[in-house]
C-alpha cells in the first residue's frame, strides 16, 4: 500500500519518498513495524485473553514440572500474525503474487491452528482437533497451494525446478518426467508434486508446533529461520548475487524479503511477553502459522531442501516424535524419556532456560552451515 502510494505516486513530488522503492530499506522499516506491534499490542492483548479465560491447558502425560504453567494465557499467535501481516500489506508491492501466496499460507494454517486451539480452550482440555482434522486441513491448504503455483507457472512466474545443496548443476523439476524429459507426459509428476508440497507445508508447519514446549524456545529458534530465509529471498532475487551462488534468479521473490523480515520482527517482539517466565503462549495459531508461512516461502524461492537446514533444530524435534512414537509401537521401549526433544533434556535434569538457549546456539550453528552451503555449491 505505501509502496504504491509513496513510490510510485508521490516520490517525484517528495525526493525521500523514494526510499520506499529499495526492498532493504521496506524489509527494514517492515521489521521494525512488526516487532513495535507485537511489544506495543501484546499486553492489551493479554489482558483480553487472560478476561476471557483463554488459558494453557498442560495434557496429563507432559511433564509434571510444567503444571505450573496452567493457566497462563495462550493464543498469542494471533498478535503474531496480526503484526507480520500489516507491514507486509503497507510495505510490499502487492501486485507481486508472492506475497499472496505467501500471506496465504501463514494465514490457512493459522486459521487451522486457531481452530484446534479454541477446541482446546471449550473443551477445558489439551485435546482439540483430531489428528486426522488437523492434518486434512493442513492437507487441503497445501493442495490449494499447490494450484496457485501451478497457476503461477502457466504464466511464467514460477519454476518448479528445486536447488539441490552442495549440487550445482543438479536442479531436478518436479513436474517433469525424469525419464522422457518431457513436461506433464508423467501422470504420476502431479501427484509426487502435490505430496511434496504437503511434506513440506505440513512438516514444516508441524515441526514449529511441536517445538513450542518452553519459554522462547520456538520464537528465538524462529528469529533466526526468518533472518536466515530473508537472506535467501534477497539473493535469490538480485542477478549479480544469484548468478555467482548458482541460483535461480526469481525476481520476484524481492517481495518475500520484506515479508520474511516481518517474521523476524514479530517473533522479535513476541519473544519480549514470551520469554521464560511467559507471559502467554503462541499456541497452535502461532505456530502453525509460523511454520505454514516458513514453508511457502522455502516452496516459492525453491529452497525446500535448505530448509531443512535453516530450521534444523525444529526437524530434530519433530524426528524425536516420529522416533519415539514408532519405537513404541514397534518394540514397546522409548528412545527418548520424553518427546519431544527439549522435554527429554529436561527430564535429564537440564534447567529450562539452559535446554532453551542451547537450542538457540544449535539453530544458528545450522542456519549460518545452510548458508555457508550457498558458496560450497
Amino acid at each position: 500500500m505505501l509502496y504504491w502510494l509513496l513510490h510510485e505516486n508521490l516520490s517525484h513530488l517528495f525526493g525521500p519518498f523514494r526510499l520506499f522503492g529499495y526492498v532493504t530499506f521496506r524489509t527494514a522499516v517492515a521489521s521494525l513495524t512488526a516487532m513495535l506491534l507485537c511489544i506495543v499490542f501484546g499486553p492489551f492483548l493479554i489482558e483480553r485473553l487472560r478476561r476471557f479465560q483463554v488459558s494453557q491447558y498442560i495434557r496429563e502425560d507432559g511433564p509434571q514440572w510444567h503444571k505450573k504453567k496452567q493457566g497462563t494465557p495462550t493464543m498469542g499467535g494471533l498478535l503474531i500474525i496480526f503484526s507480520i501481516a500489516i507491514p507486509t500489506l503497507l510495505f510490499t508491492n502487492l501486485r507481486n503474487p508472492y506475497v499472496w501466496v505467501a500471506l496465504f499460507g501463514l494465514l490457512s494454517y493459522g486459521a487451522i491452528g486457531f481452530w484446534d486451539d479454541y477446541a482446546k480452550v471449550t473443551k477445558r482440555q489439551n485435546l482439540g482437533l483430531t489428528v486426522r482434522a488437523k492434518f486434512s486441513m493442513q492437507v487441503a491448504a497445501a493442495m490449494a497451494i499447490g494450484v496457485m503455483l501451478i497457476l503461477l507457472q502457466a504464466r511464467g512466474l514460477y519454476s518448479t525446478v528445486i536447488n539441490v545443496p552442495f549440487l550445482k548443476t543438479f536442479k531436478p523439476d518436479l513436474l517433469i518426467d525424469p525419464l522422457l524429459s518431457s513436461p506433464y507426459t508423467y501422470p504420476l509428476a502431479f501427484v509426487f508434486f502435490f505430496v511434496f508440497l504437503v511434506f513440506v507445508l505440513a512438516g514444516s508447519a508441524n515441526a514449529v508446533n511441536l517445538t513450542d514446549g518452553l519459554d522462547g524456545l520456538a520464537a528465538g529458534l524462529m528469529i533466526i529461520a526468518a533472518t536466515a530465509m530473508t537472506a535467501l529471498t534477497y539473493v535469490s532475487s538480485h542477478r549479480e548475487f544469484a548468478d555467482y551462488l548458482g541460483l535461480q534468479r526469481l525476481p520476484g521473490s524481492a517481495e518475500l524479503t520484506i515479508f520474511c523480515g516481518a517474521m523476524a520482527g514479530a517473533s522479535i517482539g513476541f519473544l519480549w511477553h514470551n520469554a521464560h517466565p511467559a507471559d502467554v503462549f503462541m499456541g497452535d495459531v502461532g505456530a502453525l502459522a509460523l511454520g505454514g508461512g516458513m514453508g511457502t516461502v522455502a516452496v516459492l524461492i525453491k529452497q525446500e531442501v535448505m530448509l531443512l537446514f535453516i530450521g534444523g533444530v525444529y526437524v530434530i524435534e519433530l524426528l524425536s516424535v516420529v522416533i519415539q512414537v514408532a519405537s513404541v509401537r514397534l518394540t514397546g521401549k522409548r528412545v527418548f524419556l520424553m518427546s519431544p526433544l527439549h522435554h527429554h533434556f529436561e527430564s535429564l535434569g537440564w534447567d529450562e532456560t539452559k535446554v532453551v538457549v542451547r537450542f538457540w546456539i544449535l539453530g544458528l550453528i545450522m542456519a549460518l552451515f545452510a548458508l555457508t552451503t550457498l558458496k560450497l555449491r
